[in-house]
């Protein structure tokens, strides 16, 4: 089903991923990715409900809850840490804690964007939803984290840019609220993957030669054929694994998939705007933060972008607003030009 609403849960693992170890899996693992797609698809069609805790009155300081599912499927759970408070000694709960932080730091310190929805709206989270859930998701309201498997995937609180990367989920629905699906579904996933990658990049200090440009690098085990769900830099090189197949991803618009699984390939193009950003963050150099991501989230928040806008309408708001901020004829303009060139979105 193809998912055109401006909300709604958004999911960090693709379908497709979990349909291959259903299909193929051992015993143990097809029945835990069964059950995910399960619980997926019914969440899917409830998203939403929880209320939300107060936030933060105050510009520039976030107000963070975590709360634990106990590996039940239930939101948000039993509040086990909030704003202020120390490490709990709970791995999930504490890089859940702290990757709302991060996440909060970077647009607001980069950006000026007072949490998700520029208003201190609260950073909710809850950790170990489900009994071996492979998953985590925006649900519209907050962020929910599964434990993984043990054996393909660890907890998805592991890597600090899929908090990120969920956490966009709810500034895009707050602003550009690009539809779920097609290339504007894609841009949806590439922006979530860019600012996941920028909070990540910031929170150690990382140059666009020094970041790895991996989305999800540490939720694949040891048995896993693989670095991460995603390379923004090489788009289809993350992992090529027996079980879990190769990675889909073209990174030229000669490659684009055309598809009606994964809502018209949202995971799966979007590996183009996502090396478009990467090229043009590599002609900038420094830190991807302070001029591409700046283009970038100028465009986010930019009322022309439409709902169902496509990745050409999207180059070329982020060619306008580089020439707005930067100049006609400025390196940066220049840099966003040749990085849409170079994966065949503009010519």
């Amino acid at each position: 089903m193809t998912d055109l609403s401006p909300a709604g849960a958004r999911h960090f693992l693709p379908p497709y991923v979990l349909e291959r170890i259903a299909s193929a899996g051992s015993a143990r693992l097809s029945e835990s990715a069964r059950q995910t797609l399960l619980a997926d698809r019914q969440f899917r069609a409830r998203a939403g409900g929880v209320p939300l805790p107060q936030g933060s009155a105050r510009r520039g300081e976030s107000a963070r809850y975590v709360h634990d599912a106990e590996q039940h499927q239930i939101l948000p759970g039993r509040l086990v840490r909030r704003e202020g408070e120390g490490d709990s000694g709970d791995p999930a709960v504490d890089e859940a804690y702290h990757g709302l932080g991060a996440t909060y730091r970077l647009f607001w310190e980069a950006f000026e964007r007072h949490s998700i929805d520029d208003d201190g709206m609260a950073l909710l989270a809850t950790v170990h939803y489900g009994k071996d859930y492979e998953n985590a998701f925006w649900d519209g309201r907050q962020m929910v984290f599964g434990d993984g498997d043990g054996e393909l995937f660890n907890r998805f609180t592991v890597a600090l840019d899929i908090v990120a990367h969920e956490l966009t989920h709810g500034v895009i629905q707050h602003e550009a609220a690009l539809a779920y699906a097609g290339q504007s579904g894609a841009l949806n996933e590439s922006l979530c993957d860019v600012f996941g990658s920028l909070a990540k990049q910031r929170e150690l200090g990382q140059s666009v030669d020094e970041a790895d440009w991996l989305i999800g690098k540490g939720l694949f085990t040891e048995r896993v054929a693989g670095r991460a769900l995603r390379s923004m830099a090489n788009p289809g090189s993350a992992y090529d694994d027996p079980l879990l197949g190769r990675d889909p991803q073209p990174g030229h618009m000669d490659a684009f998939v055309v598809t009606e699984a994964d809502n018209g390939g949202v995971h799966i193009n979007s590996g183009i705007p996502n090396r478009a950003f990467h090229l043009a963050a590599m002609a900038l150099g420094g830190h991807a933060w302070e001029r591409a991501g700046r283009i970038w989230y100028d465009t986010l928040v930019d009322r022309r972008l439409e709902q169902d806008s496509d990745f050409a309408a999207f180059a070329m708001l982020t060619l306008d607003n580089a020439e707005r901020r930067y100049g006609a004829a400025s390196t940066e303009a220049g840099a966003v030009r040749e990085g849409w060139r170079g994966v065949g979105v503009l010519t």
